[in-house]
């Protein structure tokens, strides 16, 4: 690591809060990761027979169990459960409910209250909420990420090309940014989402064609800065090509500012994969969606575990975001001392 960023890295972690903050976003993006591991409604490992199965992986059918149907094996069905028990054993994981499975033995209407069986309780079609709290919270940083690291690229890439040549791209670049900026994106997603059947790739098109402006300003001022330094004149003098300046000798610099809003282009992003979820304009129906519990939320005011789960997880992964962003702007500032 190179001695200048071994002290900005000197001056994040002086940060407490925000080096914390990256910390349990790290931990809790990771354990999400591994979901399927700890939400799931089929077994991690069985041992039946003398064999080993991982359903994991693979399907297996009733009959490789003993049973009488060749169709799947249900394994919350308590016929199944005694067949595997009776010739071995099967470890679950910690949460025997995946994002969408249906526990039809609640005993009372759903949504229903937190229990030893639902710890978070279900919501209104009987889903367990903290097994769609893991995949929701990981899709939507998947999300988050993909779409700040596009845009992220497209936006650079366009801000480079617009303060570095000046002129003509950079009057024409401006311009087209100014109308297309000017378009209602929220309401354009939402028609466009009604249109065609949206999923995780369509809605990240969709969003990134509309998201890619935000780190162009701030490229292009550095750009501009930069190109009449007196090290580009050299480079150019000694016949270096324009992409080898541009991205060995300027971006370096650019990429400081750009850098300090990528966290809040993340939490930017993750807000509105949420609010077309929460509008039941995001992803299909039934995925696992932060938004999607909000709304059920909203529709079952008598069931306050649905709103506030979703809350809390939406509020702590913000000021998560928030911390980390303050920590980076921070850490990239020599004036900042700790």
């Amino acid at each position: 690591m190179k001695r200048i960023n071994q002290e900005r890295w000197n001056r994040f972690k002086a940060n407490r809060r925000a080096y914390y903050s990256l910390y349990i976003f790290g931990v809790l993006f990771f354990v999400t990761l591994f979901s399927e591991l700890i939400a799931n409604e089929k077994p991690l490992l069985i041992y039946h027979d003398g064999e080993f199965f991982c359903p994991l992986v693979k399907d297996y059918a009733e009959t490789s169990f003993g049973g009488e149907f060749e169709t799947p094996a249900d394994y919350r069905d308590p016929y199944v459960m005694d067949l595997i028990k009776a010739k071995g054993w099967m470890i679950r994981p910690l949460i025997p409910f995946s994002y969408h499975t249906i526990n039809y033995n609640l005993g009372r209407p759903a949504p229903s209250p937190p229990s030893r069986t639902n710890w978070l309780g279900t919501d209104d079609r009987g889903r367990d909420v903290l097994a769609r709290l893991l995949y929701g919270f990981r899709i939507s940083v998947l999300f988050g990420l993909t779409l700040t690291l596009f845009s992220s690229a497209i936006g650079i890439t366009a801000g480079a090309i617009q303060g570095y040549y000046g002129g003509i791209p950079d009057i024409l670049g401006q311009r087209f940014i100014e109308i297309w900026s000017s378009l209602p994106t929220l309401f354009l997603l939402i028609i466009l989402s009604s249109v065609v059947q949206p999923n995780f790739w369509w809605l990240l098109g969709i969003t990134l064609l509309f998201g890619w402006m935000s780190l162009v300003g701030v490229v292009r001022a550095e750009f501009l800065r930069g190109r009449n330094f007196e090290y580009v004149t050299a480079a150019k003098a000694l016949g270096l090509s324009d992409m080898r300046i541009i991205f060995r000798h300027v971006l370096p610099n650019a990429m400081v500012a750009s850098i300090t809003f990528m966290p809040f282009i993340l939490g930017g992003s993750i807000t509105t994969l949420t609010s077309l979820d929460f509008l039941g304009f995001g992803l299909p129906v039934g995925s696992p969606s932060l938004g999607e519990l909000l709304a059920q939320g909203k529709a079952n005011m008598q069931a306050p575990w649905l709103g506030l789960s979703a809350f809390i997880i939406l509020s702590l992964m913000f000021s998560l975001l928030v911390f980390i962003g303050e920590g980076v702007r921070d850490a990239l500032d020599p004036r900042k001392v700790y």
